[in-house]
Parts: C-alpha cells; sequence; structure tokens
C-alpha cells in the first residue's frame, strides 16, 4: 500500500485542533484522504510545525469526544475506515504531595474516557472490515512521570485496552486493526511544552540543556508522517504499540 491509497478513504482525528491532532489531520489530508477533525473547539489550527497538509481539505466536527453518544453518532455519519484518537486533557503539573485527586485524576476522566468510548463503538458498530485505530498515548506510560499526577498511569491503561480491543476484534473475525502510539516529549505542543519546563526547573537545568541529550524530538509533522505510515501499512505488518522518537516508529513488544 501505499499514501496514494487514502484517497478514497475517510479519516476521523480526535482533538485535531492543535499540536499532534493538527499535525496528524493536516498530514492525512496532504495525501488525500478525507479528514474529519473532532474537537471541542471551533477550528483546526494549524501553527509552526503543525503539519504540512492544506486544513482547507478537512472537515470539522465540533464536539466533546468524552461524551458517551459523540463517538456512535460520528461513526454512524461518516463511515471512517481510519480512526485516530489524539484528544486528552493537559495534565496538572505539580509534585504527588501538591495535588488534590482531581487534579490527579483528570487524565483517566478524560484520556481514557475518550478511548474507552471510541474503542467500544468501533467494535460494536463494527467499523467497515480493513478498518483500523489508532490510539495516540504517551511515553510516559512507559517511564512514568512523577510531575503530572495519574497521567502516566492512565495513558499505560489506553495501550492496554488498545490490546483489549484489538484481542475482541480478532475474536469476532472482525478484520479491524487497533494499535497504539507511545510519542517521546514533544516541546512543540502546548502539552509538551509544559512538560519540559516542569521538568527543566525540577532538574535546575534550563529547557535547552534539559532536552539537549534527547536527540531528534517528536514534531506534529513526525506525528503526521508516522499515522499516514501506519494507515497505508499492510495490516499484517502493523504491530500493536510502537514508541515514537524524533527518529520515527520502534515497535514495542
Amino acid at each position: 500500500m501505499t499514501p496514494d491509497d487514502l484517497t478514497s478513504r475517510t479519516a476521523v482525528v480526535v482533538g485535531a485542533s492543535r499540536g499532534l491532532g493538527a499535525g496528524i489531520a493536516t498530514a492525512l489530508a496532504g495525501v488525500g484522504a478525507r479528514v474529519v477533525a473532532v474537537s471541542r473547539t471551533a477550528a483546526v489550527t494549524a501553527g509552526p510545525g503543525d503539519g504540512d497538509g492544506d486544513i482547507r481539505d478537512i472537515r470539522h466536527e465540533t464536539a466533546d469526544a468524552g461524551e458517551a453518544t459523540v463517538a456512535g453518532r460520528l461513526l454512524d455519519r461518516y463511515d471512517p475506515e481510519i480512526v485516530v484518537l489524539v484528544a486528552g486533557a493537559s495534565p496538572h503539573m505539580r509534585a504527588l504531595q501538591q495535588q488534590t485527586w482531581e487534579t490527579f485524576s483528570v487524565n483517566w476522566e478524560t484520556d481514557v474516557k475518550i478511548a474507552f468510548h471510541w474503542l467500544r463503538e468501533a467494535l460494536l458498530r463494527p467499523l467497515r472490515r480493513g478498518g483500523r485505530v489508532i490510539v495516540v498515548s504517551s511515553g510516559a506510560a512507559l517511564a512514568g512521570s512523577p510531575l503530572s499526577g495519574g497521567y502516566a498511569g492512565a495513558k499505560a491503561t489506553q495501550r492496554l485496552i488498545t490490546g483489549y480491543a484489538q484481542a475482541e476484534a480478532e475474536r469476532a473475525g472482525l478484520d479491524l486493526t487497533f494499535t497504539v502510539v507511545l510519542p517521546r516529549f514533544a516541546p512543540e505542543t502546548d502539552l509538551g511544552r509544559s512538560a519540559v519546563q516542569a521538568y527543566a526547573a525540577r532538574a535546575g537545568r534550563s529547557v535547552a540543556e534539559f532536552l539537549q541529550p534527547m536527540g531528534p524530538l517528536v514534531t506534529p509533522e513526525i506525528a503526521g508522517a508516522a499515522v499516514v505510515r501506519l494507515s497505508t501499512t499492510d495490516h499484517a505488518a502493523v504491530a500493536q504499540a510502537y514508541l515514537l522518537t524524533g527518529a520515527g516508529l520502534q515497535e514495542l513488544s
């Protein structure tokens, strides 16, 4: 398969108004997919580093992706072959003892809930045969994130339930592919910028000093290229989980 194969396909990108989501939406549009961008705000914002596609070719849906009925309604309306879940809450960047339960649990109540609703509906509907769902989690699911409350645990749960969805699809003979992508720091995004600033301050270093040993960093363009690759790779060759760094995708066992 090649990117040209996406010209007749519909992709729903959940959380597409900014950051990695905007980069993914514009990258998919740039290779010809019909993109439906779902977010709470009014339009996809493609700022510096947010992708190379043409945002004029993206249809926008303003909706709260965490509401129980939204996933089923939009999947019924657009009948997509590709669903990409990027939406989530920005964690409260504080040490554990400075969190409240409300700030600690925000990513469980947002990120995990969104993944649950959309994975569930993709199985129940189900998506058309050959469809695929890509859940964008976080590298924090592997390494932890002591300054972001329950964020790392929520992102690990997204990975787990994506695996559960794949197992259920196989058990039911649905011919669907579910995979999860775990990006490392993406300091061009609002979420990545706040995390980098918090961890640099904790280490007593400047942001530049903190990032220097990390090598190439994840950008919205890199995330977009990764999702295009996964969307155009033969189903049999797609792994259940990938780490995403500035150098691209790395399969996880």
